[in-house]
């Protein structure tokens, strides 16, 4: 069963480990070193893969990604945007917020596009800020020292246009194209300031057309109503520059499950169905958008998505889906639960780069691992309700306290009535049952054996 996890392992560089470890802990996902403990989920990895392959071919793909809180979406997400930048395609991804939303009446669209321009990721750049990167390095494949010989530039000239001229058939390309080829003539002169008031533009900080104007002669500036389609230009602007295309990654949906007023959560989930149309349709070209959120946010017929009834009878499974033989094809990619298996790698692993990370012997052995786990799923209502982020998170814990403390034994800490305290569920399933809880025998007043010790299924308490 562990054979793969018995192999050798790839040496951790400690500054990695730090950052998995700590981030693990507080319950985030680490944004780098994530091919070092990424553990299952290999059927929704290939679907996403496959949009990927859509997504370089020159078409579109939408999907949502659905889990309870810390069921592994956004670790989902951080592994396909990583394999998306080494595959070449330029990644920005941002988490909805009360400030940050698809439509508002104060910014709040305009802020998510803000968020996710500034998040501009590619291989070379991870981190994000990845704009003026992408901007100089189209401008180097478009002029005599980039793709032509020097004394060219009419060629290169011809090639800006050709590539320029289907982004002018789509909304706003005219505006667009007009500042990349304003960035580009600034930087073959050296202009920084220009260059500057260009990124300005394309990230959306222009409050005031007047301010464009002064500083750019632009007639129009970037605006709540209208960032997406800033974001499908930007998309067909990347192939110019050598990229494969624009992933764009939004989680946090339940921010829009949250808002209070109706009519506000209709107009952000009319814009989805905006962004879900385009994309199906074939009206977006080079772009690919996965947004992340929880079943209530998804499903609610009250508040969630599916109260737009437009999406609901876009998105609701069909008749023939059921456990077990999910659609991945679908646009809804349900998480299920990591199996036992897959746990136990994970924590494996986990063991072995904290141990390398605090430079000491690691002393948990498979007994201990598997200990740990039985004990995690015998909790009263671990099928349902246990995710692989509290898992990790009193992993980390435990192994952090038998660390510090050499004089513990991981056995007695594991058997501690702290740890211990329900009988634990047999592995072999995806989803264990629930195993019964011991209930200690107690006596009434008066010395009479309660329902909890007779077997009776009822049992009595006082508040």
């Amino acid at each position: 069963m562990l054979d793969s996890a018995s192999a050798p392992r790839p040496k951790v560089p400690r500054r990695v480990a730090a950052v998995i470890v700590n981030s693990l802990k507080g319950g985030v996902v680490p944004r780098i070193g994530l091919p070092y403990i990424t553990v299952g989920r290999e059927r929704e990895i290939q679907a996403l893969l496959h949009d990927l392959d859509l997504t370089a071919d020159g078409g579109a793909s939408f999907r949502f990604l659905v889990g309870r809180y810390g069921s592994g979406k956004s670790f989902l997400l951080q592994t396909i945007r990583n394999h998306a930048m080494g595959n070449g395609f330029v990644v920005c991804d941002a988490d909805l917020s009360p400030e940050r939303r698809l439509q508002g009446t104060r910014g709040q669209g305009l802020a998510t596009y803000r968020e996710l321009v500034r998040n501009l990721s590619t291989k070379t750049r991870p981190e994000g800020g990845a704009l003026n990167l992408v901007l100089d390095r189209w401008v180097a494949a478009t002029t005599e020292g980039g793709t032509f010989a020097e004394g060219d530039a009419a060629r290169a000239d011809a090639l800006v246009d050709a590539q320029m001229a289907p982004l002018e058939e789509l909304v706003h390309g005219f505006d667009f194209s007009r500042m990349v080829r304003r960035y580009r003539a600034a930087a073959l002169e050296g202009d920084d300031e220009t260059m500057g008031n260009v990124v300005k533009w394309l990230r959306g900080e222009y409050r005031t057309k007047t301010e464009a104007r002064q500083e750019l002669g632009a007639t129009a500036i970037i605006t709540d109503d209208d960032w997406y389609d800033y974001l499908k230009l930007f998309a067909a602007f990347l192939v110019g520059a050598g990229y494969k295309g624009l992933l764009v990654l939004i989680d946090e949906l339940v921010n829009l499950y949250k808002i209070p007023n109706a009519v506000t959560r209709q107009y952000n989930y009319e814009k989805i169905l905006t962004m879900y149309n385009d994309t199906l349709q074939g009206k977006a070209r080079h772009l690919g958008i996965i947004m992340g959120g929880t079943p209530q946010s998804i499903e609610d017929r009250r508040r969630g998505i599916y109260s737009y009834e437009a999406l609901r009878s876009r998105l609701a499974q069909g008749r023939f889906a059921q456990e077990g033989l999910a659609d991945l094809l679908a646009p809804v990619i349900h998480l299920e639960p990591l199996t036992y298996e897959e746990l136990l790698v994970l924590i494996e692993k986990l063991a072995d780069i904290h141990a390398g990370l605090f430079g000491y012997e690691r002393t948990l052995t498979e007994d201990d691992l598997v200990a740990f786990l039985r004990i995690e799923f015998g909790r009263v209502g671990a099928d349902t309700h246990l995710t692989p982020r509290e898992v990790i998170r009193d992993f980390i814990e435990l192994l952090d306290i038998v660390s510090q403390n050499p004089q513990v034994s991981v056995a007695d800490l594991l058997e501690s009535d702290d740890f211990a305290y329900a009988q634990p569920a047999e592995p072999g399933t995806r989803e264990a049952a629930p195993a019964a809880l011991h209930v200690p025998a107690a006596t009434g007043p008066s010395g009479t054996r309660t329902p909890a010790e007779s077997g009776s299924p009822y049992a009595e308490f006082t508040l």
